[in-house]
């Protein structure tokens, strides 16, 4: 049997999976990364062969299965790696992505979330345990969802209701712990991301200023979450394998 891979699924050239592709290669889990929204019947790896799956951010809705047809088979995957107890993580998109395919509503905010914006604990877990009661965390969004069916939320904001949720082996979240100095740089390199940006009343200056002083208090919480997630992919690759 070939080695199992975690199946990372990207959606914009710079939505890269940061953070986690490190803690990943850390302990030497082989992934492999796809970008499928288009296709309408894309190839994708054997499921008995996927360790685990990252489900990551993206500028198109959730539900956009017109213009981007793949997002049904993303929807289709993750369903049926919760349904086996396969480690799952969505980032933003792919956090909207998780809760849509177990039956949570998408809804769009008047009030987008953009830059370095706080979050509130509601729940501590294992898969995502913040010390603080609240945490500045950063944030790119127009889109939310509501709580799946069965679902525990664990943190939320303002204008976000559902910023981090766990359902069986899955884990959303709908901020970027994911992002490092290096990666923001590139996400501020793209010009529909600084079109947000200021449309938000943000600036390149100032996110940079807000993001380098919360990195440090992200980093840690970035390490433990990413970290207990590639070695849940790692235990359940061990199960492929016997």
């Amino acid at each position: 049997m070939t080695q199992p891979e975690v199946l990372i699924l990207q959606h914009a050239a710079w939505e890269k999976p940061g953070r986690i592709q490190t803690e990943l290669e850390e302990i030497n889990l082989p992934t492999q990364t796809l970008t499928i929204a288009k296709k309408k019947k894309p190839d994708m790896p054997d499921f008995d062969e996927v360790a685990g799956v990252v489900v990551m951010g993206g500028p198109m809705s959730a539900t956009d299965y017109d213009g981007y047809p793949g997002l049904k088979a993303e929807c289709k995957l993750v369903r049926a790696a919760i349904s086996v107890g396969k480690p799952v993580l969505g980032v933003c998109l792919g956090h909207q992505i998780i809760a849509t395919a177990l039956g949570a509503k998408l809804k769009t905010n008047n009030d987008p979330e953009i830059g370095v914006l706080p979050i509130k604990r509601v729940e501590r877990h294992d898969y995502f345990a913040m010390w603080n009661k609240e945490l500045d965390v950063l944030q790119w969004h127009n889109d939310c969802v509501t709580l799946p069916d069965g679902a525990t939320l664990l943190a939320r904001s303002g204008a976000a209701k559902v910023q981090a949720f766990r359902f069986g082996s899955a884990l959303g979240m709908q901020f970027h712990l994911e992002v490092t100095p290096q990666l923001l740089e590139e996400w501020l390199e793209e010009p529909l991301m600084v079109k947000q940006l200021k449309a938000s009343g943000g600036s390149k200056s100032q996110l940079r200023e807000q993001y380098a002083t919360c990195s440090p208090q992200l980093q840690p919480l970035a390490e433990q979450v990413f970290s207990g997630f590639a070695a849940r992919c790692n235990t359940y690759a061990t199960t492929l394998m016997r």
